[in-house]
Formats: C-alpha cells, structure tokens, sequence
C-alpha cells in the first residue's frame, strides 16, 4: 500500500511538472477558418504534442471568413494566421511588418463535366466559367493570361463569369450550370471525385508563363516584432509544421486520424483531398525569390493596385527560411 501511494504521487508530481512546464511556454494563437484545411495541419500539431516539443503552446480560434482572421491579426488578438504571400508583399510595401513562413503550394485549376467534349481553354469561347472569388481571383488571372498567350484568346471578353463563393461554385458545377469551373484545390479535389475532369491546372499554365509551381503561395503570416523578440518561437512554429507535413505525408493513421474534420462523404473524396494535401507540401528549402518577383511582376500587371497595391516589386524580408 505505501508502495502505490508513493508511486502516486510520483506520477502526480511528473504531471504537475509537466503542466508547469507548458505554463511556461509562450503561446502562439492562431486565427484561422473554423473549416480551413489548415486545420488538418493544426489538429496535428496539437495531438501529437509538437507545439510543447518546439516550445509553445498553439492554441487554434476559428473564425467564420478571412475578413475575420485578417482583423484578428491585425488588431493584435491572435499571433498568426494564414493568407497569400501576395497579400504579405501589400502589407509590407504599406508599411506593416509581416512576414511569411511556407505552408502550401497546392493551387486550383479549371475543371469540366465528365461529358463535356473541351480540350483546351479555347473550346470555352462563348460558355459559362464558374469562379470562385471575384475578378482578381490569382488563378483566374493565371489561367487569362495563360489563354492570352497560347491563344491570343482574351478569356474574360470570350467567356462569360459567373463569381461566387468556393461552395456555390462547387454545387452549380456538379449540377452542369456552367460549361467549367475555376475553384479552391480543396473543392476541385472533391469535384475530380464526383467525376468532373481537369481541363488545365494552375500549375500547368504557370509553368506555360515561366513561373515556378514550386513557389508556395500560402502560408502563415507572423508579425516582424515577435519574430525579431522572439527567433526560438518562430524556429519552433516552422519545426512543429514540418513535422505535422511529415507525418501526414508518411503515416496513413495520421492522415485517418482527421478524417472527422475533413468534411468528406466517402472514400473517393477523403482520398483525392489527402493527395491533394500532400502534392502541395513545400519544399523544406528557401522560397526562389526571383521566381517570386515574376509572379508578383504578373499579378501586378493583371490585378493592378487593386490587388497588389503599391508592392511593384518584392518587398525585402517577406519570406522566412524554413527551420525543421
């Protein structure tokens, strides 16, 4: 009996120093969409304990749109969040210190009905596009001006656009509404599921333009001053996100693990937005910022202030060199 109660109270003494010493931890919190797909990578991260084995704690708040994680960062209530690094380039280049730490390269692409006999961009001359976003959406200027130079087909005067959000572009797709759609690769990986066909991907007509696919064009973005205070926090939330990759990449049961939050309705989906997923992991390597100046060089060109604002060329100390 005084055995187990002395081996009590040895287990009570390890937990309460183990819950000391995640007390002492900083915390980063993170403010993302409630149904982002960032989430399988944050979800990850906290159940495997990689935020306390890279010093921190992560605490996740998810907010209903981007308008809401984009206030939350900027008004100093949460640490992190997710956008484009082209987005980060127009805050930096009005002044505001963000920087940007790798988390994706996955990028859409315009897909078509199983039935639908087009080969090419050009076979949509007079038809419906659905898009998700609006008029500056970054894969609907890609593919415009991927369109401008293999055809000289000005895709936006020739086709007809119908904008809308991720969701309702999904829905009038899949019903034969529109004659191709242009969506979030999430959504089109469930489309490709349901039977739909890729007619072009980003990627391909990014290379068509002599832009690098590799260039990852999400990640997090993280405020200057906390990276300058505090270089361990930002090393560790770069270490804990490359091994949430490497785990969700290499073990299967990581990957079944989060498939409750992965809102899929079958085995073809779940599998098509696993791939999806891992297809988009980084490079662990420094962002190409050449081939990052020709992208944002063309997104200026297309989208203008309205999209760029005064981020002509790219900003210094945008990108944060990856640490795991």
């Amino acid at each position: 009996m005084v055995a187990l109660r002395k081996f009590a109270l040895g287990l009570l003494g390890l937990a309460l120093t183990f819950g000391a010493a995640q007390a002492e931890q900083p915390t980063l919190k993170a403010a993302v969409l409630q149904t982002g797909t960032v989430n399988w990578e944050l979800d990850t991260i906290k159940h495997y304990g990689l935020d306390t084995k890279a010093g921190f704690n992560l605490e996740v708040v998810g907010m209903a749109g981007n308008p809401a994680t984009r206030i939350a960062f900027q008004g100093g209530e949460a640490d992190i969040m997710v956008a484009d690094w082209l987005w980060v380039a127009r805050q930096r280049a009005e002044g505001k210190d963000y920087r940007f730490i790798p988390y994706s390269k996955a990028v859409g692409g315009l897909v078509v009905p199983k039935d639908s006999t087009a080969e090419t961009l050009k076979d949509l001359k007079g038809q419906k596009i659905g898009i998700a976003g609006g008029p500056l959406d970054k894969s609907w200027l890609i593919l415009r001006a991927y369109a401008e130079k293999e055809y000289g087909m000005d895709l936006a005067a020739e086709t007809e656009q119908v904008f809308g959000a991720p969701p309702l572009i999904f829905k009038t797709a899949l019903s034969g509404e529109t004659a191709g759609a242009i969506n979030f690769w999430h959504f089109l990986a469930k489309m490709q599921a349901a039977g739909m066909k890729e007619l072009i991907s980003v990627s391909d007509a990014a290379v068509a333009l002599g832009l690098d696919p590799e260039t990852p064009l999400l990640g997090y973005v993280i405020h200057g001053d906390m990276a300058d205070k505090n270089p361990d926090l930002i090393k560790g939330l770069s270490m804990a996100s490359r091994e949430a990759k490497d785990l969700l990449a290499n073990d299967p049961a990581a990957f079944e693990r989060i498939r409750g939050i992965m809102n899929v309705k079958n085995d073809k989906q779940f599998e098509a937005l696993k791939a999806g997923y891992i297809a988009g992991i980084p490079a662990n390597a420094p962002v190409n910022e050449e081939q990052a100046a020709k992208m944002l060089e063309l997104m200026s060109r297309l989208g203008g202030e309205e999209l760029v604002g005064a981020a002509k060329t790219l900003p210094e100390g945008l990108f944060v060199a990856p640490q795991g």
